[in-house]
C-alpha cells in the first residue's frame, strides 16, 4: 500500500484542498490520500480546536470514499507537531506501508525551515502540487490560489465562501460558529 501524506493545518479545509486530493489520486502512483491536520503548529499558528478541524477533514474527504483517510494521528504525539516525527510515527507503527508526502510549490523554498527535510527526503517521495503564483520546474497543473486565511477573513466580514468550502464544511462551520460564522444570514 503506497499512502500519500497530505499535512496541513486545514484551518478550514477547502475545495483546493479537494484538488490536492484528486490529482495526487490520479497522477501519482499512490492508492490512498490520507489527510493529517496538524496537532499544534510548530510557528505557533492561531488554529481552531483539533478535534472540529478533525471532523471537516473527515467531510471534505469523504467524496473519495476508501481513497482518502483522514488520521489523528498528530493529536496523539508530542507537540508541537513535526512532519518528520509524524512519518517515523506512521512507517514504525506500519512498516510495510510506503509514504510520500505531498507539498505544494508554495512549500519549496521554505523546505530549510522545515526540521529534517534532509531525513524526509531519505524517507519518503515526495509529491510537488503546483500552486497558482508559485511556478516550479516540471509542475504542470496550478491549483487555484485559495488561502485559509482569506476564507476566515470573509467568513468574519460575512461574505460568501461557498464556492471555496465544500458544502459540508461550511455546514459545520456555521452549526459550531467557527471563523466568526453563524446561521444562513452568513453568506449564503
Amino acid at each position: 500500500m503506497r499512502t500519500a501524506f497530505f499535512g496541513g493545518s486545514f484551518n478550514p479545509p477547502h475545495v483546493a484542498h479537494q484538488m490536492v486530493c484528486l490529482q495526487v489520486l490520479q497522477t501519482a502512483d499512490v492508492d490512498r490520500v490520507m489527510w493529517v491536520p496538524v496537532g499544534q503548529h510548530p510557528f505557533a499558528k492561531d488554529l481552531a480546536p483539533f478535534d472540529d478541524r478533525f471532523e471537516m477533514c473527515r467531510r471534505a474527504a469523504a467524496p473519495f470514499g476508501a481513497a482518502a483517510l483522514v488520521s489523528r494521528v498528530e493529536s496523539e504525539l508530542p507537540t508541537p507537531s513535526r512532519t518528520l516525527a509524524t512519518l517515523r510515527h506512521l512507517v514504525a507503527r506500519a512498516p510495510d506501508q510506503r509514504l510520500a508526502l505531498v507539498i505544494g510549490t508554495d512549500l519549496l523554498p521554505e523546505r530549510d525551515k522545515w526540521y529534517g527535510w534532509d531525513v524526509i527526503e531519505r524517507l519518503c517521495d515526495v509529491i510537488v502540487v503546483g500552486r497558482a503564483g508559485y511556478p516550479a520546474p516540471g509542475v504542470q497543473v496550478e491549483l487555484p490560489a485559495l488561502s485559509s486565511t482569506d476564507i476566515r477573513a470573509r467568513l468574519r466580514s460575512g461574505e460568501d465562501v461557498s464556492r471555496m468550502v465544500p458544502a459540508t464544511v461550511l455546514a459545520y462551520i456555521r452549526e459550531h460558529g467557527l471563523y466568526g460564522a453563524g446561521g444562513a444570514a452568513d453568506g449564503g
